[in-house]
């Protein structure tokens, strides 16, 4: 019979490894009968309110109970939306005005916050609901109702206006996200898994569901060790990990700190990393380290549930060089439109499009957004076909791999050239005593601006760069910072250093 409900991942494992640890935090563990338990008692007591097809708010610290309300507000037929005390108030306090959600479950620690906000719906503290007695026949008659496209979740990104935007996931597209990237990526029950992305974004998806699927196990790392990355490294040994799906900078934060000279990972054997370039200079340095290890380029937006290109890097590259994304996963087409809505001549760039299942459902209450980024499919004007339009821009290479060049507002016009400003970061990031660098673009007095960390002089990387680029690529300034200012999820924060660049000069 085929899938069609995501809580059907636990309720096979739980048969087969109901005392295995599923997640594992500074906050306790959670076995998957655990998991299986806690959530179907959130899920009855949900259903005992009169809850169902409604946005609930999961309001928690960063720990498994977090991971056990998600399945249970699932279980009573709704839709989480994952928050965290860690998040600016005031970006908390928009996406509750647009969700008005009709409940949110807090902890101990986060129900006194969640009581100074509006539109909150009821509150309820996860420990009490999760004691609740399960009640067989209210989750029976959910599940009866509940279809594949039903949401099941609520990510908010960031907005162009400033107002996030919600993602709306549903059971059909994150299945057939995870069972495609299960088989490229070979997880399997013996993964264990270290999650470093919060979990109110969606990339948590690449730990947890396939834990949930295989019987694996996860990891949530304690935040404050990614910044002291002997002691990060120590922690994967100690608990075994083999397995990472990280953001660029997070890896990067270990090797250009020379670290691999203290301590080695001693387990791992898959990296994948996604949401920037990784310097070439670095990833040599892992692979190096880890010449065993399977290294995999991820990509793709929120909008397509995660990731849906891949490209596992099979060959050695020069630090001049771009690491592709690859392909497609299975059932899932990459789309290069131009400025005509035409597929651009072999090698041209183009806009990246994606087609297929794992579409989101677009965002919540907010048709126009959604109207602008689904869209139809240019190339078929005989039935409705949507696709939707990432923003970013790429192109095949030789081979046939997709590359990404930059996005679609990262490109510039400067001194009538158009320029990438990712390719001045990755120029900025060959040179040995750059750990990682930024450009923005100052678009009042058109001028480029580069951050960058490491252990040269501002002068000595001009000249670096006078050396690589053309003149009308020459940044305007270069700054060195302490550290790079990052962005909850650990992309480089490039608004506020753009902010930064219009207010300073």
């Amino acid at each position: 019979m085929m899938q069609r409900n995501i809580l059907e991942y636990l309720e096979h494992t739980v048969t087969r490894f109901p005392d295995k640890c599923a997640f594992s935090g500074e906050n306790g563990e959670l076995t998957f009968s655990e998991v299986y338990t806690q959530a179907r008692s959130v899920g009855s007591f949900l259903c005992s309110e009169g809850f169902e097809h409604q946005p609930v708010v999961v309001f928690m610290k960063k720990q498994p109970k977090t991971i056990a309300a998600f399945m249970g507000v699932i279980y009573s037929g709704c839709f989480y939306v994952p928050l965290d005390d860690e998040m600016p108030q005031h970006r908390v306090e928009l996406i509750l005005q647009t969700l008005n959600p009709a409940a949110s479950i807090c902890d101990e620690t986060t129900l006194e916050m969640a009581k100074g906000y509006a539109n909150t719906g009821k509150l309820y503290c996860y420990d009490e609901i999760a004691e609740t007695p399960v009640n067989e026949e209210a989750l029976a008659a959910v599940r009866e109702r509940q279809i594949d496209t039903d949401p099941i979740y609520i990510v908010f990104t960031s907005g162009s206006t400033g107002v996030p935007k919600g993602v709306v996931g549903c059971h059909r597209a994150v299945i057939d996200y995870i069972e495609n990237l299960c088989d490229v990526m070979k997880f399997n029950s013996d993964s264990v898994f270290g999650n470093q992305t919060p979990l109110y974004f969606d990339a948590y998806l690449k730990e947890i569901m396939p834990t949930l699927k295989y019987g694996a196990t996860t990891h949530l790392i304690p935040k404050k060790l990614f910044m002291f990355p002997v002691a990060l490294v120590e922690y994967l040994n100690t608990h075994k990990i083999n397995t990472l799906c990280w953001v660029v900078s997070a890896l990067t934060f270990i090797s250009s700190f020379k670290t691999f000279e203290k301590v080695k990972p001693e387990y791992l054997h898959t990296i994948a990393f996604a949401s920037e370039v990784f310097p070439i200079r670095q990833l040599n340095i892992w692979r190096a380290t880890l010449p065993n290890a399977r290294f995999v380029n991820l990509y793709g937006p929120t909008e397509t549930t995660g990731i849906c290109c891949y490209f596992e890097v099979d060959r050695e590259f020069g630090e001049e060089e771009a690491l592709p994304i690859g392909r497609p996963f299975p059932n899932t087409e990459v789309i290069l439109l131009d400025e005509n809505n035409c597929v651009p001549p072999q090698g041209e760039q183009g806009e990246i499009c994606i087609r297929g299942t794992r579409l989101t459902l677009g965002y919540y209450c907010n048709p126009e957004k959604t109207g602008e980024a689904f869209v139809q499919n240019p190339l078929n004007n005989r039935y409705p076909e949507l696709i939707y339009r990432t923003g970013d821009l790429g192109k095949y290479n030789e081979r046939g791999e997709l590359m990404f060049l930059s996005r679609k507002d990262n490109q510039i016009k400067h001194m009538g050239h158009r320029i990438e400003l990712g390719e001045i970061e990755v120029v900025s990031a060959n040179h040995e005593n750059v750990n990682t660098a930024c450009c923005v673009f100052d678009p009042e007095k058109k001028k480029i601006a580069m951050y960058y960390v490491g252990d040269v002089a501002e002068g000595e990387l001009l000249k670096f760069l006078k050396q690589k680029l053309p003149r009308y690529m020459i940044p305007h300034t270069i700054r060195r910072l302490e550290e790079m200012p990052l962005t909850p999820n650990g992309k480089i924060d490039r608004n506020l250093l753009k902010k930064r660049t219009m207010e300073n000069g």
